[in-house]
């Protein structure tokens, strides 16, 4: 079975040839909800206009449906598209804005009201066909957005970063809203984000970038759990990545110490980096023994609630803590189990 969205290998080179994307290739499933993720400038919007039609790669294909429609129109492309914006036109009923696709593609008037009409019951926006976009909150515009870029019945759905412009308690509720309609229409969805947390809670899969090039692809919880690098793990979520070096088959030596590791297989001497997310690092009471404590000094201390994050030092590094505990800190535990190797150093 042929992918919905699918790249292969596909280049695209702004001018000077230093930004765009690169040897890029992945696909999306019928039904799957992709999160792209990368800091700016590594390719996200591009990768995005890409597959929509509005650039044209300078190598390589671009599938939608099995079919190559690498250097068709954006009209022929039939993808539906989410700006940050929203994009609605100011002086049309909120019906005759979602209706607006199916206008330009000659659908009887009657249909088109019909089908905005089923479309705003769908956004749980029913009895608002008439108001213009104006009167209407952040929420509820995007939620205009979204069904008319559905009412259609789109091959792909593209948004990007859709919920950056909504206040934090909205955006919450328009994730699990995005979520939903995606899922009812069972269709392609590729969401461009800068927020992490966006892309943990919604994503089947993350397409990480840097610098045009797509350095991980995976699940959310392999993205997290399994980071391809020190990059990806510094990127995604909170972390503690420290350079160390192999002293025996189950320790390194890091900036602060030694510590002793599951077995390795590493050779004495290799060069090495290693990952400790903030909340696998777990406080330790005065005089408690055993392998992998250290004596810290806080410099930092947030209180969010249920949690509280730290910066603290060891030594002279100065590592991240995350914990539910209300005390005191001024001693460690590194578990065994909680000290990743990344692959490369």
């Amino acid at each position: 079975m042929s992918s919905a969205v699918e790249l292969d290998q596909v280049t695209f080179r702004y001018p000077g040839g230093k930004a765009g994307i690169f040897d890029l290739s992945m696909q999306i499933q019928q039904g799957e909800l992709v999160v792209c993720i990368g800091p700016s400038g590594c390719g996200k919007t591009t990768l995005l206009k890409l597959i929509a039609g509005f650039f044209r790669p300078d190598a390589g294909i671009v599938r939608l449906g099995g079919q190559d429609l690498t250097h068709a129109s954006v009209a022929s492309r039939g993808c539906g598209i989410v700006f940050q914006s929203y994009a609605l036109f100011p002086h049309m009923r909120v019906w005759e804005n979602i209706a607006y696709p199916l206008r330009v593609r000659g659908v009887p008037p009657e249909q088109r009201r019909r089908k905005a009409e089923e479309m705003l019951e769908m956004v749980g926006l029913t009895g608002t066909a008439e108001r213009l976009p104006a009167q209407l909150s952040g929420g509820q515009q995007q939620r205009v957005a979204l069904a008319r870029a559905l009412a259609f019945e789109p091959r792909a759905l593209l948004l990007d970063e859709p919920l950056s412009a909504l206040d934090a308690a909205t955006r919450v509720v328009m994730r699990d809203e995005v979520r939903r309609i995606q899922k009812m229409h069972n269709i392609a969805a590729l969401l461009i984000t800068h927020d992490q947390d966006e892309a943990l809670s919604l994503a089947d899969r993350i397409a990480v970038l840097k610098d045009g090039r797509l350095v991980q692809y995976d699940t959310p919880a392999a993205i997290y759990d399994r980071p391809a690098d020190g990059f990806v793990a510094g990127f995604v979520g909170r972390a503690n990545v420290l350079a160390a070096t192999a002293s025996g088959p189950e320790q390194v030596d890091v900036p602060f110490g030694r510590l002793r590791t599951l077995p390795h297989g590493l050779r004495d001497g290799a060069a090495i980096k290693v990952l400790i997310r903030p909340e696998r690092l777990e406080p330790a009471a005065a005089g408690e023994s055993g392998t992998n404590l250290f004596e810290v000094r806080v410099l930092k201390d947030r209180f969010f609630g249920a949690t509280r994050q730290l910066d603290m030092t060891i030594g002279e590094a100065v590592l991240k803590l995350e914990t539910t505990s209300r005390a005191a800190l001024t001693r460690v535990r590194v578990p065994v189990e909680a000290i990743q190797f990344l692959p490369n150093p």
